[in-house]
């Protein structure tokens, strides 16, 4: 709660600087000039509600989202070896974390996955796929599982919520803009909001989108580090430089399956069409810093 508060309270000023910004640049008054009543604090307020709230909900859902989506089955009362091993040793390492005890699920994939969500760091979900357990060995599993653990301590999905939420803000806020200047100002409609506004705010809203999500996934690779580093904290470094190779094999022969959509940053493996777009960084490069 004090990380979300710390983020109202700097978008908050954000916000606020914007505002400043585009009265010292005159832009309200361009705008006026050109017959456009736009009311600037009040775009800023409808855009953060919005972009703010989308992104909050989706977290505060992101446990049921993840059960659905990725058919994970919770473990409430362990009924095979491997679960029983599975949940005591998310129980030890999420001791080891200082976090609260995780539901522990299993998702049918047959492909090496694993994933962590939950809108608070001792209310979490930490799944694996069937894939995972059945041919990594327990080493390779629990650093596996120490790196989503370092997910959840590490608040990274609170985080992403939030820098997704202060993008979308400005997604929302500058395409909006661009519209009603274009509408007004380039195609001098006076009555109401003309299909100016409406194209150049689509067009505007996808293209500002793509560079959000660029923004999102150079973070996602980022704490992707802080995350391995943590699964050599809580497991072993040699385990988790194993895991990671276990998995480049297992990319290399194929067997790679992402995620849903919605749940490709918060596994251990991701890919993507384009570096830039990525939500994981290269394995050899993960590889590589846990060896320095």
């Amino acid at each position: 709660m004090l990380r979300i508060g710390l983020f109202l309270l700097t978008n908050f000023v954000v916000l606020v600087l914007v505002g400043i910004v585009f009265n010292l640049l005159g832009i309200r008054g361009i705008l006026q000039a050109n017959g456009v009543d736009l009311n600037l604090p009040a775009l800023l307020l409808m855009s953060a509600i919005f972009g703010f709230g989308g992104a909050l909900i989706s977290l505060l859902l992101s446990k049921t989202i993840a059960r659905a989506t990725t058919r994970t089955r919770v473990i409430e009362r362990p009924q095979t070896a491997d679960e029983q091993w599975l949940v005591d040793t998310v129980r030890d390492l999420a001791k080891k974390a200082g976090i609260g005890m995780p539901e522990v699920g299993v998702f049918p994939m047959p492909q090496a996955n694993a994933f962590a969500t939950g809108w608070n760091r001792n209310s979490a979900l930490v799944a694996v796929s069937a894939g995972l357990l059945q041919r990594f060995n327990r080493d390779e599993a629990r650093a596996v599982i120490g790196h989503e653990i370092g997910h959840v301590a590490n608040g990274d999905m609170v985080t992403l919520a939030l820098i997704q939420g202060v993008l979308n803000t400005f997604v929302i806020f500058l395409s909006r803009l661009v519209g009603f200047f274009v509408d007004r100002v380039v195609l001098r409609n006076e009555q109401g909001l003309g299909i100016g506004y409406f194209v150049t705010s689509i067009v505007m809203n996808i293209l500002f989108g793509f560079l959000a999500m660029m923004v999102v996934a150079w973070f996602s690779r980022r704490r992707e580090y802080r995350a391995d580093t943590a699964g050599a904290g809580l497991a072993s470094r040699g385990a988790m430089i194993s895991a990671l190779t276990h998995l480049r094999t297992e990319a290399e022969a194929g067997r790679e399956q992402p995620l849903p959509s919605n749940m490709k940053a918060f596994g251990i493996f991701g890919n993507s069409l384009g570096a830039l777009m990525a939500s994981h960084p290269p394995l050899e490069d993960r590889i590589a810093a846990l060896q320095k």
